[in-house]
């Protein structure tokens, strides 16, 4: 069964395509959100660059203590869509589990007699009640079980997380860790914490944490518009759904540690780039 969500509006390389835009808010005509030239790092002949967005830093009560930076590997803007998209559409055909299967006409049970004389009565020959073209028949060129799994490099799976962690991060902030404020699982507390922080419970929500505590699960899984996403759990699919990012500090910096580091493509490069040395035979002379 296809599910049709609304893509938030920072993510703007998303072609219609890949959603089914249902809601009234309009998507922004741009192809990519481009950062100003001072964000730009740095760029590399790959096509992969550094983006730099300066978030806000938050506390528990919802007043602004700092900012920090996220940092993070993103695609050029010619390339952020097509990576994005076979990302996402490499996640959705890998969840298939393909077990939709049919009866053909020789599988379906029954339909060994011939109906009828095949001539003398005036009607059209007919071998078999189990026809495709009869009630409880077989089924014509039915779904059979199959494997829809698609395979994605690792790096560029990674790239397409991060790129679109980088686009979606003017809807990000950070908080700081509150997994101590809670004391015993409410719902009704952890509500009042997004409305504090500028988050309506209504809008779709994600949050990265390194850890979660358990009464922090306790108080937001009856939450159906929220994801709390961890490092193991961390996916294409709810980053592009949610309208909101949050991020703890150790969640910030472990997206910083491992979708920024761009040093180690030219590493590559240059350890792939070695110069053969050509000997010559001595002359006679």
């Amino acid at each position: 069964m296809a599910t049709f969500v609304t893509p938030p509006s920072s993510i703007s390389f998303l072609s219609s395509s890949i959603f089914s835009i249902s809601s009234n808010k309009t998507p922004s005509s741009t192809l990519f959100i481009k950062p100003s030239k001072s964000h730009i790092v740095k760029s590399t002949s790959t096509g992969i660059r550094s983006e730099l967005a300066t978030l806000p830093v938050l506390s528990f009560s919802g007043t602004k203590v700092g900012e920090t930076t996220l940092n993070l590997k993103s695609a050029s803007p010619d390339t952020a869509r097509a990576v994005v998209h076979r990302g996402i559409t490499t996640d959705l055909n890998n969840k298939r589990r393909g077990t939709a299967s049919t009866l053909t006409r020789a599988e379906v049970r029954g339909g060994g007699k011939k109906p009828f004389p095949q001539k003398k009565l005036g009607r059209a020959r007919r071998g078999s009640q189990r026809t495709p073209l009869r009630p409880g028949g077989g089924v014509v060129f039915g779904p059979k079980p199959r494997d829809w799994s698609v395979k994605i490099n690792k790096k560029e799976k990674r790239l397409a997380i991060s790129t679109a962690l980088a686009s979606a991060a003017v809807n990000g902030i950070v908080v700081e860790e509150f997994g101590d404020e809670f004391g015993k699982p409410s719902t009704r507390d952890f509500i009042e914490a997004l409305k504090r922080w500028g988050i309506d419970p209504k809008e779709k929500s994600m949050f990265f944490m390194t850890e979660v505590d358990d009464n922090v699960i306790l108080s937001s899984r009856n939450i159906g518009t929220l994801k709390m996403l961890t490092p193991r759990t961390l996916n294409l699919f709810d980053i592009l759904n949610a309208d909101k990012l949050v991020f703890t500090k150790a969640g910030l910096d472990y997206l910083n540690d491992v979708y920024g580091d761009c040093d180690d493509d030219e590493d590559d490069e240059d350890e792939g780039t070695e110069t053969e040395e050509i000997v010559l035979p001595p002359s006679d002379a």
